[in-house]
């Protein structure tokens, strides 16, 4: 079951959710640990409005394909949200147990007094980038984004909380020096670009794939090395979710993980799974006219969720952040002011399930990868 949901993302509305969230909230939408044996329901929130090849198809749309899901004994469905704080919110509100969330989304919520808790690592290499037109010699460096328009995902998304930060990083005034517009991603921002709406865009790697697969060339300004180590997208959910459905959400983890090393053995059959399970990923066309460049898109984002070195094989202790990673993590949210203060990783970071997200046969899922058509 696939919907959408579009959320506010006041510090009011937070506030509230804190509240209610503090207060139980609404349970009915999924079941607990429950008996032995029985199927368990989760509703995942993509922090995203559309489906696109990345971590809906190389974690939820493989999963569900290639049986890992139903292994665990797990329903899951799907609603759509407006960014990663529209998905943190989702699931501080009860519309969703689980999302994938940008790190800052969730830094910002903990700060308002939501309570929720990152509980795994999904993006662990930096996939943000500013890229700009090739003969746009105007801007060839941080600091030319002075008075310029950048393109942003939208206002609830990490591109725009990136966009400011890479504007604090060149020592400019984020709230000042530059104008932040929402463009969407593909076509949409491809055009904004295009015909001057925007000057540059701030994306992450595969969306901008997916932009060079129509025809487009861009150029990308570097990213300093204050962004090295910073975390993007993690698995976040409330702490009532967590003390309540730990083995539910460990076997979810579990899942999510074993698709991805799927997805990074064999992304063409990840590719075909994801128009299994998303069919609207086609847009009324064959397959086998999409699949080379959606398999390139959903390459360039298992290469930000999977070791920058090494080969399937080798890869592994699926989640895990390191402390050094969390600390860089809070500077860079708040240099780019989503948070005022730092946040203790006691009351934000739970990677006691991970052990048992990590309890799976690494050579079987990549023997089956390697299989697929």
């Amino acid at each position: 079951m696939k919907r959408s949901l579009r959320l506010g993302v006041s510090a009011a509305t937070l506030a509230a959710l804190a509240v209610l969230s503090a207060c139980g909230g609404d349970d009915s939408a999924s079941s607990s640990d429950g008996e032995s044996g029985a199927t368990a329901k989760l509703e995942l929130a993509i922090p995203s409005a559309v489906f696109a090849p990345k971590e809906e198809v190389a974690t939820y749309a493989v999963g569900t394909a290639e049986g890992y899901l139903a292994k665990e004994k797990l329903k899951v469905d799907v609603i759509n949200t407006d960014g990663s704080v529209a998905a943190v919110q989702a699931i501080a509100s009860g519309s969703a147990d689980i999302t994938p969330a940008d790190a800052g989304a969730i830094l910002a919520a903990r700060e308002k007094g939501v309570p929720v808790r990152a509980i795994g690592g999904l993006v662990q290499n930096w996939p943000w980038r500013m890229a700009v037109q090739p003969f746009n010699e105007d801007i060839r460096n941080p600091a030319d984004l002075k008075g310029k328009k950048i393109g942003v995902i939208s206002l609830a998304s990490g591109s725009a909380i990136f966009a400011r930060a890479y504007a604090e990083d060149a020592g400019l005034d984020a709230a000042k020096d530059i104008e932040l517009l929402p463009v969407g991603v593909g076509v949409q921002a491809r055009s904004a670009l295009e015909h001057g709406k925007v000057d540059v865009l701030a994306l992450y790697t595969q969306a901008y794939t997916t932009i060079e697969n129509t025809g487009i060339e861009l150029h990308y300004l570097d990213n300093s090395e204050a962004f090295d180590g910073i975390r993007s997208l993690t698995f976040a959910v409330t702490e009532k979710t967590l003390r309540e459905k730990k083995d539910v959400l460990t076997r979810y983890l579990r899942a999510s993980y074993k698709a991805l090393l799927f997805s990074a053995a064999n992304p063409g059959a990840a590719m075909r799974d994801g128009y299994e399970v998303f069919p609207q990923l086609l847009t009324g066309k064959k397959a086998d006219d999409r699949i080379s460049d959606d398999t390139k898109s959903l390459n360039a984002w298992i290469k930000t969720a999977v070791p920058a070195t090494g080969e399937p094989g080798s890869f592994g202790n699926w989640g895990a952040i390191s402390d050094e990673e969390w600390d860089k993590t809070v500077a860079y949210t708040k240099a780019s002011g989503q948070v005022t203060k730092d946040i203790g990783l006691p009351e934000l970071w739970d990677d006691g399930l991970l052990k048992g997200a990590n309890d799976f046969d690494s050579a079987a899922v990549i023997e089956k990868a390697k299989a697929a058509r």
